[in-house]
Formats: C-alpha cells, structure tokens, sequence
C-alpha cells in the first residue's frame, strides 16, 4: 500500500519519549512530586517506555522501506 504509519507514529513516540525520560531524570529526588505515585518515578519509566515502543516502530519502519526495491 502506499501509506506507511510506522514512521511517524515511531517518531512521535521517541521524540515524547525521550523529553519524559529527561524531565524524570532532572526531578529524580523531588520526593513531594511523586508522593502520589506511591514515590515511582512514573515520568521516568513510562518515557523510557514510549522510548522504546518509538525505537522499535522506527527500526520496523526502516526495516520495511529497505525490503522495498525502488
């Protein structure tokens, strides 16, 4: 098909990825901001986890466009 949604949705989800992993790392030792969270780093793992979900969407994506002969 001509259509491919692999490629930005991957990017959308790296680029949101990796600014949630980054501002968890920056707030890592502020306690109050994740007392409701029961003191889980939740913008932590869930930036590294939309990290790696974008990663992979990316790798099928390039992996995809180079089976393709032009």
């Amino acid at each position: 098909m001509g259509i491919d949604i692999k490629f930005p949705i991957g990017l959308m989800f790296t680029i949101l990825g990796l600014l949630l992993t980054i501002f968890g790392l920056i707030t890592s030792g502020d306690s109050v901001l994740y007392s409701r969270s029961l003191g889980v780093n939740i913008n932590l793992w869930s930036g590294c986890g939309m990290l790696v979900f974008g990663l992979i969407m990316l790798y099928f994506a390039w992996m995809s466009k180079k089976a393709k002969p032009s």
